[in-house]
Parts: C-alpha cells; structure tokens; sequence
C-alpha cells in the first residue's frame, strides 16, 4: 500500500500541473463548469481525511488517504483551470470562497458518520465520478478531457474499493449489515441532484457532460451491487438539493470552517 500511497502523491503533483501553464479557460462558463466538478472533489477528499489514523484497520487509514490525495489531486487541476479564467489561485478558491460561494452537491457534504456511513456514501460518489470521467474524457475542452483522461483511472479503484466494503459489511456480522442498510438509507436522498441537467451544461453542450446522460450508467451499476449484496435499493424521498447554486446542507459550513481556518488566520503564510 505505500507504494500507492508515494503514486498518489506523484500524480497529485502531475494533476496540479496539468491545468497550469499555458491552458487557460475559454470562458466563464468553462470556468464555472470546471469549478462545480473541482468542489465536488475538494469537499470529497476534506471529508475523507477526517479518517486518517481513525479508520478500523490500519490499512484503511492508508486505503482512504489514498483516496483523498487522488480527489485532491483532481480539485487542484480544475481548481488551477477554473481560476484561468479570472486569475484566482487554487488556493483563494479553496480557501477564501464563502460558503453560498460553493457548487458541491449534497452529496459529498453529508457527515463521514461511522465508517458504514462514510463507505455508502464513497460508493454512490465514486460511482457517479467514475461515469463522470468516462464520458468528460470526450469533451470538446481538450483540459477538461485531459483531466478526466487521468482522473478516471483512479475514480475506478475508488469505485471498486467502495464496492468491496459494501459486500464486506453487508456479509459480515448482523450488525455490519444492519449499518449498511442504515447508512444507504441516510444518503440515498442525495442522489438526483448528481443528475439534474443545468442551464450551465446545456449551454456548454458538448464540453460539458449532461448529467442526465449519466444516471442509467450509475444505475446499473448500484443495482449490480446491491444485488450481490442482498440488498433492496431504500424507498425514500429526494432532496431538492441546491449545491450547485450555492444552497447547501447544514454540514457544510463545519467543514469549511475546520478547512478554512487556518488559511484565514494567517493568509499568506508560507511554510
């Protein structure tokens, strides 16, 4: 596992590079695009590295700190793009946006929970990312291309990583399986909003994914996995969502405020 650790944090850098330099956005609403996905993975990794030195096994501790510097690693990328636009760095946008400022979805800012909770909500996340990538691989915006063409490889671990801990917790204990079914109920409100087309992705046509064209991928991906799992899809109500306009979940301004803080303490500090 260390050596994919010391991976990681070579691509985190190469993932950084990728959108620097020369490439810059076409327009503001390439900007905006590349800044819904950066937020996305930027709160996905926040939250996963709550886990450091607090997951069940020790293993884990470096499985999901893994995982957190790839999506790191791909907010830097979209980050440094969406910044082109107008001359922000990744690190004010990171940093000092306020939180209506942010286009996350609900998603990825519910609670870590306990690990089940954390894990249900890595599967819906990942799953959704990995069809994300796949088919942002084809857009007409050769950066975003080129980030999705990376970004996908490690999404598909992430996937595969969150699959094998919901068949593992499903067939464990009764009260493994009990956690499981509690935590697929609690964040299985969130999932249309990953869905929902936008006047953004509908102006950008074909560099831009539309994310309807997504949810039958997704879908068939969760129902082979719930089957293996004996599983039964909860049969609950939606969340109207609003991350991607800035109205988010009560979480979110705890997570920014305990990733923020240092940053506004002392802005501009070096170390």
């Amino acid at each position: 596992m260390s050596e994919d650790v010391h991976v990681s944090v070579d691509e985190l850098e190469l993932a950084a590079e990728l959108s620097g330099g020369e490439a810059r956005a076409t327009s503001a609403d390439i900007a905006e695009y590349a800044l819904w996905l950066a937020d996305d993975a930027l709160v996905l990794s926040q939250q996963l590295g709550a886990w450091i030195s607090r997951a069940p096994e020790l293993e884990e501790d470096v499985a999901l700190a893994n995982i957190a510097l790839d999506l790191l690693g791909h907010a830097r990328s979209l980050l440094r793009y969406a910044g082109s636009w107008d001359g922000r760095s990744e690190d004010e946008l990171a940093y000092f946006r306020d939180e209506s400022e942010f286009r996350s979805a609900w998603l990825m800012e519910q609670p870590n929970g306990d690990f089940a909770q954390t894990i249900a909500r890595q599967l819906l996340a990942s799953a959704y990312m990995f069809e994300l990538y796949s088919a942002l691989r084809s857009s007409t915006d050769e950066t975003l291309a080129a980030i999705a063409e990376k970004s996908v490889k490690e999404v598909d671990y992430h996937r595969d990583h969150a699959v094998q801990w919901v068949l593992r917790l499903a067939g464990g204990t009764d009260v493994s399986r009990e956690k499981i079914v509690r935590a697929l109920r609690d964040v299985w409100p969130y999932i249309d909003e990953l869905f929902r087309d936008e006047d953004l992705t509908t102006r950008l046509a074909d560099a831009a994914v539309q994310p309807s064209s997504l949810r039958a991928g997704f879908d068939a991906v969760i129902a082979e996995v719930l089957a293996e799992a004996e599983l039964e899809a909860p049969a609950i109500g939606q969340s109207s969502g609003g991350g991607r306009h800035g109205a988010h979940a009560t979480p979110m301004g705890h997570l920014l405020a305990e990733m923020q803080v240092l940053a506004r303490r002392h802005p501009g500090a070096i170390w």
